[in-house]
């Protein structure tokens, strides 16, 4: 059985930092390209960044130079360091695992920015 679990949101001021962790499991970490999404209220779910099974990354504009992601393949592990953050960066975050055509999802974690 496939798990993402996502861990470390809450609540941070603007201008302030977070870590995202996303821990995987039933899945060959190491061959998939892991990524994370957001999903404000009233918005669509949207592409922060990913990271392919060799190392290359890529981000959302709006996130360039103050995200990071990252992965750790001895822990199943993808995070996401977020700096400098905003009021606008607010929104449920997802783990996502791919391989081809094969998507999974993790439940979420809420990110909320605000003083």
């Amino acid at each position: 059985q496939v798990q993402l679990v996502e861990s470390g949101g809450g609540l941070v001021q603007p201008g302030g930092s977070l870590r995202l962790s996303c821990a995987a499991s039933g899945i060959i970490f190491s061959s998939h390209t892991m990524g994370w999404y957001r999903q404000a209220p009233g918005k669509q779910r949207e592409l922060v960044a990913h990271i392919t099974s060799g190392g290359s990354t890529n981000y959302a504009e709006s996130v360039k130079g103050r995200f990071t992601i990252s992965r750790e393949n001895a822990k199943n592990t993808v995070y996401l360091q977020m700096n400098r953050v905003k009021p606008e960066d607010t929104a449920v975050y997802y783990c996502n695992a791919a391989w081809g055509l094969i998507n999974y999802w993790g439940r979420g974690t809420q990110v909320t920015v605000s003083s």
